[in-house]
């Protein structure tokens, strides 16, 4: 009995475990159907998640569901489309029995969690919501149950969740980052408590103002809850606002239309360490160890009707009286402190929103600060009236109060400012509207920081302040090796501060000395000397590229005695700049470079994605050497040229893209380069092509060249430089020269030129001398050479087979003419003495016609040998059956390819091509 007892358990339990197994399957598409099927019919808007996974075993004796990657878009008006809500995963606890329930039964969820939510909520300019999208009910008559999911939660967690809130029709924006909250409680009850625990970091921005920037919070509380009046109620609680302490109490209770919301709050104590507690860390060094007097206090108030058209009038007050804080280790303290400001709104209207700052002072030793402030309408045409006294030693800050290392502060600052205007006036450009009257006067300024290399000094500046436009009165400072003086006008200074206007203006800037690399940054400076170390690229270093500033819109007048730009030095530079749209154009700017005069024209765009170029330049007397070998451009573009001694006028149109350092990015430019070099002197030892040309062809001579005037013309684009063909003078031999090099100098340049005999050699000389033909004096062999490979690497050929056939063919052909001439002439006198002195004829004809032969057999024996040096293949031509032939044809072709005159028992041969 108890064997079979025993076996009807085990198999009950086995078919229960079974059930708890299989039914999942069979249970998770209907309940996933049945929460789609449920939201989306209530609302204006798309509930979707890629899976649902249930498990009757996980969270036994309840049943777990859990929504992985859940969405819900909003299908209302301009929203449509727009994400409201995500999740990681959403994951419900209910009862394990009520699963199994009959058709017109509810669900009871008993805990909630939703891990890495996001709650997206937006007010539009017209008012509109992306959150108003549940559907309203046709009528008010009860409705049947048909199933579905009611909240009985005892249970509820956010983890790593985020709430937003965007109204663009006020300008304010909150967000709650990281907030992890729980509570716990019987919400299946109509009054009950729920214990919760919140932390998270809380930004709060009202038309452009910052008052709170991910500032961390942390409450816990015990919620009272009614859920029939649908009253939330603060009952016990602690909270902290960075680790300034905070009492909450009141309520929120949900009506028809809207929130009635009535909430306290305050500090507990009114210690001035309250308010250090506002501030986050990382301004506050060693808070733990600042010794404090006086008082503080922060209180306010939220009470009325939250609904489309209200918010609730609200109060805050902040206070400190007599209060001061003392830094260990440091002489001074600040001391004096007085704060008195309110924030309210007492209509109930966002737009009648004020701030009242009656009074914010401190001193450190004998300097004062002192400002107030009153804001009026702050959400809508908001009026503004200040006043700031400022008399201060910068020295003494630092001994009040801790600067960053590698920062040091000195000078002497004096400020009185008054200002009164409305935004609506700034909008319109209106100034008479406005009222702006002061200075600002700094003396003696010098600030070094870790951010710069060099220090920054102001040993004077002025600054008057008013309605119409604020001037800079000669501002005489400097930075590392740079001096400069400023003197401008800003025109609309308050729109600028207040309205997020461009700056627009006129600025005239002097210094005999302006070194660009004085205000590189040491960020950029570690960047680009890893660069140089690396073979590789290093973009990556760069975390963004540099843009012109959007808010700029001036012109700059600027000239300097010393314009040092990495290893260029520029003199007497002069120009203007004209600064807009994240664009600076150069306008007429002229200088002194390398003994000539350099006048540029041109842009730089960094509006966009990437960042580009254009320039025109002109140059005039430029010292060739300093040109080409301290300038990379010029280097990229004519590397031969650096062999060259002399002057060059040039005219440069050039574009292309700026790399993220502002530097132009050699691989995307283009343009073109007229240029004209007057070349006094040749420094054999970098002209590597000529050297190369004179191992194959022994008649020239590097040095003589005559490059008085040389005029070329260049185009590049995609790193490719083309020369179009200019001439190359030698003695009285004139070579055109054309072809392309990349900018990693590999070459392709054709060099042809027409050779007059009296470069070719003795023996060539003599035989045609020997033919004595008036039309041979001015011939000249055509000559072509080709060089290829890299300039630090030249490769060299001549190809000498169709000149050297040229050649022959003519000296054959002019030959056969005169014989013919000749023969014809002595034709009846050997037919006269035929009989009485044949053989004399014969030997007579014999003598002429071995001249002919001896010139054939000797060009077509260079001619061979020519080939045959060049590929190597059969010999071309007659057996040369005379010793002296051969010799002659051998030095022939030494003369023409370059190579030194062999020795009498010497019989090598020189390739017709350098490597």
């Amino acid at each position: 009995m108890k064997k079979k007892l025993l076996k009807i358990t085990a198999f009950v339990l086995l078919l229960f475990l079974g059930i708890l197994v299989v039914a999942p399957f069979f249970l998770e598409a209907k309940i996933g159907d049945l929460i789609k099927t449920n939201v989306n019919n209530s609302i204006h808007g798309s509930l979707d998640f890629k899976e649902a996974d249930l498990s009757l075993i996980r969270s036994f004796p309840n049943a777990e569901l859990t929504l992985n990657h859940v969405i819900l878009l909003s299908e209302k008006g301009i929203f449509k489309g727009d994400t409201l809500f995500k999740s990681k995963s959403i994951s419900l606890k209910m009862g394990l029995m009520e699963l199994f329930n009959g058709g017109g039964s509810t669900i009871g969820i008993t805990n909630l969690t939703l891990d890495r939510a996001v709650l997206s909520l937006k007010t539009e300019r017209n008012a509109e919501t992306n959150f108003d999208i549940v559907k309203k009910e046709e009528s008010h008559a009860p409705r049947q149950n048909t199933g579905g999911m009611t909240f009985s939660l005892e249970t509820y967690e956010l983890l790593d969740s985020e709430v937003n809130y965007q109204d663009y029709s006020s300008g304010l924006f909150f967000q709650l980052s990281e907030l992890n909250h729980g509570g716990a409680g019987d919400l299946s009850l109509d009054k009950s408590e729920l214990s919760t625990k919140s932390t998270a970091l809380i930004s709060f921005t009202a038309s452009n103002v910052h008052y709170l920037n991910k500032t961390k919070l942390q409450l816990e509380a015990i919620l009272g809850i009614d859920l029939k009046t649908n009253t939330y109620s603060i009952l016990e609680n602690t909270g902290y606002l960075n680790k300034l302490p905070l009492n909450f109490n009141g309520f929120v209770k949900n009506l028809d239309k809207g929130q009635q919301v009535s909430l306290k709050f305050s500090t507990p104590t009114s210690d001035f360490d309250n308010f250090l507690a506002i501030f986050p860390e990382r301004y506050l060094q060693d808070i733990e160890e600042v010794k404090t007097t006086g008082k503080f206090s922060l209180k306010g108030e939220v009470d009325g009707i939250f609904d489309e058209n209200h918010i609730p009038s609200f109060i805050l007050q902040m206070s400190a009286k007599d209060a001061s804080l003392h830094y260990p280790n440091l002489p001074n303290s600040i001391s004096d402190i007085n704060l008195k400001l309110e924030i309210k709104n007492q209509s109930g209207l966002t737009e009648e929103t004020s701030i009242d700052l009656e009074k914010a002072s401190f001193a450190i030793d004998q300097d004062r600060f002192e400002l107030t402030a009153n804001l009026t309408d702050l959400l809508g045409n908001t009026r503004v009236l200040g006043q700031l006294l400022c008399n201060v030693d910068l020295e003494n800050i630092s001994k009040a109060y801790p600067l960053p290392d590698g920062q040091d502060l000195k000078g002497i600052l004096n400020a009185n400012i008054a200002a009164s205007f409305d935004m609506a006036s700034l909008k319109k450009e209106e100034y008479e509207n406005t009222a702006l009257d002061g200075f600002i006067k700094v003396k003696d300024l010098k600030y070094k920081s870790t951010y710069f290399n060099k220090s920054l000094t102001v040993s004077k500046a002025l600054m008057n302040l008013s309605s119409s436009k604020v001037s800079l009165n000669s501002m005489k400072g400097g930075l590392g090796n740079t001096d400069f003086t400023v003197d401008g006008t800003i025109y609309n200074f308050l729109g600028y501060m207040f309205n997020e206007e461009e700056v627009k203006g006129s600025f005239k800037l002097s210094s005999d000395t302006f070194d660009i690399g004085d205000f590189v940054t040491k960020s950029d400076a570690k960047a680009a000397e890893a660069k140089k170390k690396s073979a590789e690229p290093m973009t990556s270093l760069t975390e963004e590229r540099i843009q012109v500033p959007a808010f700029l819109n001036c012109i700059v007048e600027a000239e300097a005695n010393k314009l040092i730009y990495d290893n260029l030095i520029l003199k007497n530079v002069s120009g203007k700049l004209k600064i807009a749209d994240e664009k600076v154009e150069l306008l007429d700017v002229q200088s002194n470079l390398y003994e000539g005069v350099v006048k540029l024209n041109g842009f730089a765009n960094t509006k966009g994605d990437a960042s580009v170029f254009s320039m025109k330049l002109h140059m005039k007397n430029l010292n060739l050497e300093d040109s080409f070998k301290k300038m990379e451009f010029f280097r990229v573009l004519a590397p031969m040229a650096k062999a060259l001694e002399g002057k060059l006028n040039s005219e440069i149109e050039v574009s292309g893209a700026l790399k993220e350092d502002f530097t132009p990015d050699l691989g995307t430019i283009s343009g073109n380069m007229l240029s004209e070099l007057y070349a006094l002197k040749i420094n054999p030892k970098d002209a590597k092509i000529l050297n190369a040309l004179n191992a194959r062809l022994s008649f020239i001579e590097v040095e003589e060249f005559d490059l008085q005037t040389l005029k070329t013309v260049f185009s590049f684009e995609n790193g490719r430089v083309t020369v179009k063909p200019f001439t190359l003078n030698y003695r009285d031999i004139g070579m055109t020269v054309e072809g392309s090099h990349t900018f990693d100098q590999k070459l392709n340049y054709k060099m042809q030129m027409e050779v007059p005999t009296k470069y070719l050699g003795r023996e060539v000389n003599s035989l045609m001398s020997s033919i004595g033909d008036k039309e041979l004096e001015n011939f000249r062999l055509p000559v072509n050479a080709t060089v290829g490979g890299t300039y630090k690497e030249l490769q060299v050929d001549t190809d000498l087979s169709s000149s050297i056939k040229e050649l022959s063919s003519r000296l054959v052909e002019v030959q056969k003419q005169k014989l013919i001439k000749k023969g014809s002439e002595k034709t009846g006198k050997l037919l006269a003495d035929v009989l009485k002195d044949k053989n004399r004829g014969e030997d007579s004809l014999n003598s002429t016609e071995s001249k002919t032969l001896e010139l054939t057999d000797a060009l077509e024996g260079v001619l061979s040998n020519s080939k045959k040096e060049k590929d190597s293949t059969s010999n071309i031509g007659k057996d040369d059956a005379q010793p002296g032939l051969s010799k002659k044809a051998k030095g022939l072709l030494g003369n023409i390819l370059g190579a030194p005159k062999e020795k009498s028992n010497s019989s090598d041969t020189n390739k017709d091509s350098t490597n």
